[in-house]
């Protein structure tokens, strides 16, 4: 069996003071805001934009202790987006060696190859990838494994990371935090799925309705995934309750399984 490390934030409460100053910030300064993608919904106030990337970045800079990647670093990113939002993409804006990474999406991203000079973007299910075992030094995620799909999906999705890479990082909202945020409806997302999906379809989210768009996910939901895998579960606080969950999941065999 695997073990598991239970990192709780210590300072969340000053993390969510500089999220109200961002969120005041963007009440004042934000127009009307539509998405080309169909997994980032219109905002009015760009707000959903502004609590993502104020989350994201935090992520990031506990992704970046964590692991400490250096400019020979081989780096898999599964999941980016057509999206040029501000929060969209946001590991190839803060990565310091973008020429080291390898992109991988459902969309055409291809722009990023133009944006970071060396990044090489493919077009490829997450659920297959194209790439030999253990070909990356680090593998990433972020807010991906909720629009798999079914759970069958969402566990082959996180098998073939840890297949491909020797340490893998996967980010989730997280299904137990009080809003759910791709629709920013309260609560409803904590009630059986099929009552979760009528409310939708009867609320117009049609796209959110279909599992095979979002299917939410908890730090017990993905460990059951991961199996007997080594992980660190870090989780991150918003106002409070733990809003998103990151695994860093190490993929060397232990000693007792070399052989």
């Amino acid at each position: 069996m695997g073990f598991v490390r239970r990192h709780q934030r210590d300072h969340w409460i000053l993390d969510d003071l500089f999220f109200v100053v961002h969120l005041v910030d963007a009440l004042q300064k934000n127009g009307p805001y539509m998405s080309p993608s169909r997994y980032f919904q219109a905002d009015v106030l760009s707000i959903p934009g502004r609590v993502s990337d104020f989350v994201r970045r935090r992520m990031f800079k506990r992704l970046m202790e964590a692991t400490a990647p250096g400019p020979k670093t081989s780096v898999l990113d599964v999941g980016v987006s057509c999206e040029r939002r501000k929060d969209s993409n946001f590991f190839e804006k803060l990565y310091p060696f973008p020429h080291r990474i390898t992109a991988v999406g459902m969309e055409d991203c291809s722009f990023l190859q133009q944006d970071y000079p060396g990044l090489k973007f493919l077009k490829a299910d997450g659920t297959r990838l194209p790439f030999a075992d253990k070909s990356f030094d680090l593998a990433v995620s972020f807010a991906t494994l909720e629009h798999v799909g079914t759970r069958e999906r969402q566990e082959a999705f996180l098998g073939e990371l840890c297949r491909v890479s020797r340490v893998c990082c996967v980010t989730t909202p997280n299904r137990w935090y009080p809003l759910e945020f791709h629709t920013f409806f309260p609560l409803i997302h904590w009630l059986p799925p099929r009552m979760f999906r009528a409310i939708l379809f009867a609320a117009g989210h049609r796209f959110f309705v279909s599992e095979d768009n979002l299917n939410l996910l908890s730090a017990r939901n993905v460990m059951k995934m991961l199996g007997g895998r080594q992980v660190d579960i870090f989780k991150f606080r918003l106002l409070g309750p733990v809003s998103n969950l990151m695994f860093l999941i190490k993929n060397e065999r232990k000693p007792d399984e070399a052989g």
